[in-house]
């Protein structure tokens, strides 16, 4: 579950036509393995520097504590120690990841920071010609299981319960690090701007006077092109789906979302969008509502106050959320898309 790709999230805008009365450029760069994009607005040219720059140094914070693959990382030392022993952490990731148990209770496991120790059984770089052994997948399906992860919140430590279990932040790590470049930049008075990390985007203030800021989501069938435009207030916009890592086994596609419950790939979806004020929120359910599917997850998400989501599913319809509008554009554009307005001006 935590290897999921996310989708990139097409501006549907040109940035510089947006508030010429602020100051704003764009940093493009590779952080956390993914393309991020910082675009601030401000008074001035030194303080949209700053922020930039400000935004990048949190990222690097952000991943050298929660990443599992950077050895010496807290996230590796709890793993090292499953079994073993409880590890003392920050209050910051003590929080963390207590937010993400509390997602995994919310959908009773289709979303499961510990889905990490079995992330080794599929391959979806083009490598995996055949289906892993049965026994292989069931013994790391013993190994899954966020009700294992212990929290000692006096302590403040972490302790996986069984030995060779393992956690992993991906799946919310982008969404989080979203979060805080905003809260960086609104803390040094930049008070409107745009960050996507990966498909997790969240935007603050407004682009212009009275204007919203609209975001194309990518189409499953050509990425490069847009099936969804939204116009959002201050928002996150988080999209995850299943098209651009895959294996083809015996001449049938397995996307690489995976269902922690089973540790098999999921099957019914091509992509989730999830748009709420929290990016961090955004990510976690963007990849459970994908595994819970299309009936189930869209059941939950309308249960859910201040969410909105859009699936696209295997043939290519859209479904939306209770008080999610799709108003199809008007007839004679060239590419099939629909508006969807969210916020208030």
């Amino acid at each position: 579950m935590q290897i999921k790709t996310v989708i990139t999230l097409l501006f549907a805008f040109s940035v510089s036509a947006l508030n010429a009365q602020l100051k704003h450029r764009t940093e493009v760069l590779l952080l956390m393995g993914s393309r991020f994009e910082i675009t601030p607005f401000a008074e001035s040219d030194s303080l949209v520097e700053a922020g930039i720059s400000a935004a990048i140094t949190e990222v690097k914070r952000i991943e050298n504590t929660i990443s599992e693959w950077i050895p010496g990382t807290v996230i590796s030392e709890i793993n090292d120690n499953a079994g073993i022993k409880p590890v003392a952490v920050s209050d910051e990731l003590f929080q963390l990841i207590k937010r993400c148990i509390k997602v995994s209770e919310l959908t009773n496991g289709a979303f499961d920071i510990s889905w990490a120790a079995a992330r080794h059984v599929w391959r979806f770089d083009g490598t995996m010609t055949s289906l892993p052994d049965p026994e292989l997948v069931d013994s790391m399906k013993k190994l899954v299981n966020y009700k294992n992860i212990i929290l000692d919140e006096q302590a403040k430590t972490v302790f996986l319960k069984n030995k060779g279990m393992a956690i992993g932040l991906g799946a919310v790590g982008k969404g989080y690090a979203a979060n805080r470049m905003k809260a960086v930049m609104l803390s040094m008075g930049i008070q409107s701007g745009i960050v996507i990390a990966g498909g997790d985007l969240i935007s603050w203030g407004e682009p212009g006077t009275g204007k919203l800021w609209p975001i194309g989501i990518a189409d499953p069938q050509n990425p490069q092109k847009a099936v969804a435009w939204f116009e959002v207030g201050p928002m996150a916009v988080v999209t995850s789906g299943d098209y651009e890592h895959f294996a083809m086994i015996d001449g049938k596609r397995y996307g690489h979302i995976i269902d922690p419950r089973t540790c098999y790939p999921v099957e019914g979806l091509r992509s989730v969008t999830i748009i709420c004020p929290d990016a961090e929120l955004a990510d976690a359910l963007a990849t459970a509502v994908f595994v819970l599917g299309k009936s189930s997850g869209m059941a939950l998400v309308n249960q859910l106050k201040g969410i909105e989501c859009l699936m696209i599913d295997n043939e290519g319809n859209l479904i939306t959320s209770d008080n999610l509008p799709l108003n199809a554009y008007e007839e004679g554009q060239a590419q099939k898309t629909h508006k969807i307005t969210i916020g208030s001006k």
